[in-house]
């Protein structure tokens, strides 16, 4: 117990030896975790809304009027009908004239100005659910051939790719620039280490003229880079989680954009990046400590840098 005090002591004594060096580790540490978490919950943000206008409407077809331009009543329905036995479809609802009036106030409820409109002028429309978004330009092409009946075709598929699309980009970018600055950490940690022992290596070569094992002249330095890790990869989970918890805050009265990201997925996510940024540490401490300990059995050479470890 006491062994395991006096290696803590150690690793808290180098931190503070080598204050502004270990800043520039847990601040690199900071930045690759911080846009890596960042990247995952945009992606995950855009995912839970693409998901959603998956699962709706996918595609209206507003209707000329029946009984006008050659249109025969039941036009509708029969169209109704014919799209409904469509294998890309999944169901269609069909909005009359008066239900288009009734749901066009209930959307302008708070904008009595536009109100003021003859309800003859909303047309029916079919609204159609697909079983796949990715065939919806088939549907639409197919939708093309009643030009005679059908006003104009909305579908939402192409801001769906879009999101899709931007959703990739933003992981990729995100894991590319975590892994560049993880690199860059790792190698600052390293260089950490490596002055720390430089700075203490009398007392290094003093412990293992005693006796020291490598390991337990490591242990202080392997603790410190994991602590630098902690450390930055803790500031990035509460810097996202913080910016977060705003943004969800200023977006609840967004109603198009959903930002109801689970807990869970943070907590999950949170321990992974910190198991990550201790992993970080640890890798760059034993990078560091290789120029300089030789192995137990002797097979590594000690670094030409500090005369005082020759004799080890």
């Amino acid at each position: 117990m006491n062994r395991l005090g006096f290696l803590a002591r150690e690793a808290l004594i180098n931190l503070r030896r080598n204050l502004l060096v270990v800043m520039g580790a847990v601040l690199a540490v900071f930045i690759s975790l911080a846009l890596a978490f960042g990247a995952l919950v945009v992606n995950q943000l855009l995912k839970i809304n693409t998901l959603a206008w998956q699962d709706g409407v996918h595609i209206i077809a507003f209707l000329h009027d029946e009984g006008l331009a050659g249109i025969p009543n039941g036009a509708h329905q029969a169209l109704v009908a014919e799209v409904t036995s469509w294998d890309e479809v999944a169901n269609v609802f069909y909005v009359d004239k008066a239900a288009a009036w009734a749901e066009y106030q209930q959307i302008f409820a708070d904008r009595p100005d536009y109100l003021n409109i003859d309800p003859s002028v909303l047309p029916a429309s079919a609204r159609i659910e697909l079983t796949n978004i990715d065939l919806y330009r088939d549907v639409q092409f197919r939708l093309a051939s009643e030009s005679q009946l059908i006003r104009r075709v909305e579908t939402f598929g192409e801001q769906i790719e879009q999101l899709s699309s931007l959703s990739t980009v933003l992981n990729l970018l995100g894991l590319g620039l975590a892994l560049v600055l993880g690199i860059s950490a790792v190698i600052l940690i390293a260089n950490t280490i490596r002055m720390a022992i430089y700075a203490r290596r009398d007392e290094v070569a003093i412990m293992k003229l005693v006796g020291a094992s490598n390991w337990f002249v490591r242990i202080p330095f392997v603790l410190e880079g994991m602590i630098e890790g902690l450390i930055g990869a803790g500031l990035a989970v509460a810097t996202v989680w913080v910016a977060f918890r705003n943004l969800r805050t200023l977006g609840d009265s967004i109603e198009i954009v959903s930002f109801a990201v689970p807990d869970r997925f943070f907590l999950t996510w949170s321990i992974v990046i910190l198991l990550f940024g201790a992993t970080a540490g640890v890798l760059g401490s034993v990078l560091g400590l290789s120029r300089y300990l030789k192995d137990e059995d002797g097979s590594r050479p000690i670094s030409a840098g500090a005369r005082v470890l020759e004799p080890l």
